[in-house]
């Protein structure tokens, strides 16, 4: 942060700035120009913004010049970052195709779902043992049995796991079967949660809050890697607007801007933020255009028994369909698809 001061500030002006900076236990270097004095501040920049600078004397402008989230930014970390889940690259040269149910309902509905993913071409299993619902009297989730029954179908597939956890206290059961850990919309503010899947060593999805800017997306990332894991997929999954023509308003742009702002890779949810089948297609593409490093889909064997999102679950016209997209159109921005590196992914019969 630096503090611009007037041309017409005197010395007593410049020294109470030093003192006042000093006195949060910052640290202030004075800059004398011909025309004016600069005075650039070393610290916790939230505090200098406490301190009210631009209420002082001879003060002109106050400007943040380097970004809050510091760990994620890709002011300090200018080489793209390639996270790995399960031996499956999510990162700058690949295009990752994630799909799944979005609920795991017993296992024999968790494994045709993972069979259809496989035969899409997808390499990581996305699954809901745990669902956070609005309404206290939906579908919840089987917990530690549905994570079980990932567990099994990862065995039976070869499909690495991405599951949501959505309580600190269960992150290190979580662990014990996923390969990444998802954290949902509705808890991308919840600070306990981002510090404690920041603690572990496993690689975390991080979905942007349904009403959340693009800043305090980046803010509970730094959150996560604060603790010491960088290992953070953003996922953009649509955001709360005043349309209604669709479950969430996808904010496309959002791919772009984050490519822009952090060396994290960023993946998109056309599942939930379109909120019905026919639009999971064209908002893939989307995403595949605008240089997008995944996609995340909701498959089914019969989403019209589903206990969770069924309207927007594939099935395998849908898929078929979104499989040749996958094929085609990320070599064309020069991508090839993520595959799992050091083992084969089977299928068992």
């Amino acid at each position: 942060m630096v503090v611009v001061m007037a041309a017409d500030a005197s010395s007593a002006d410049i020294e109470a700035v030093v003192a006042r900076v000093e006195g949060a236990g910052g640290e202030a270097f004075v800059s004398r120009g011909v025309q004016r004095t600069i005075i650039g501040l070393v610290g916790d920049v939230e505090q200098f913004y406490a301190l009210n600078l631009r209420a002082l004397a001879g003060v002109s402008q106050v400007l943040r010049i380097s970004a809050a989230f510091k760990l994620v930014s890709s002011e300090n970390h200018p080489e793209r970052t390639t996270v790995s889940v399960g031996g499956v690259p999510i990162g700058p040269e690949t295009f990752t195709f994630i799909a799944g149910p979005c609920a795991v309902e017993s296992y024999e509905q968790t494994l045709d779902a993972a069979q259809m993913a496989v035969a899409a071409g997808a390499t990581l299993l996305r699954g809901g043992a745990y669902k956070p619902r609005t309404s206290p009297y939906a579908f919840q989730g089987l917990g530690e049995d549905g994570l079980k029954i990932l567990a099994r179908v990862r065995e039976e597939t070869g499909l690495p796991v991405v599951t949501e956890v959505v309580d600190a206290n269960d992150v290190a059961l979580v662990a014990q079967y996923a390969d990444m850990l998802q954290v949902g919309t509705r808890n991308m503010a919840n600070f306990a949660l981002l510090q404690a899947v920041g603690a572990l060593r496993k690689p975390v999805m991080l979905k942007r809050g349904m009403s959340s800017t693009i800043q305090e997306w980046l803010m509970a990332a730094e959150y996560i890697a604060q603790r010491g894991n960088l290992d953070i997929v953003f996922c953009e999954r649509g955001i709360r607007t005043f349309e209604t023509a669709t479950r969430n308003t996808l904010d496309i742009s959002a791919v772009p801007v984050i490519h822009g702002l952090s060396h994290l890779p960023i993946i998109v949810d056309p599942s939930h933020s379109g909120g019905r089948r026919d639009l999971v297609l064209p908002l893939s593409r989307a995403a595949m255009a605008v240089g997008a490093d995944g996609i995340i889909v909701d498959v089914h064997p019969h989403p019209e028994l589903a206990l969770c999102d069924g309207p927007q679950a594939l099935v395998d016209g849908d898929l078929r369909e979104l499989a040749t997209a996958v094929r085609t159109l990320p070599p064309l921005l020069g991508r090839t698809l993520a595959l799992r590196t050091g083992a084969a992914s089977v299928l068992k019969h």
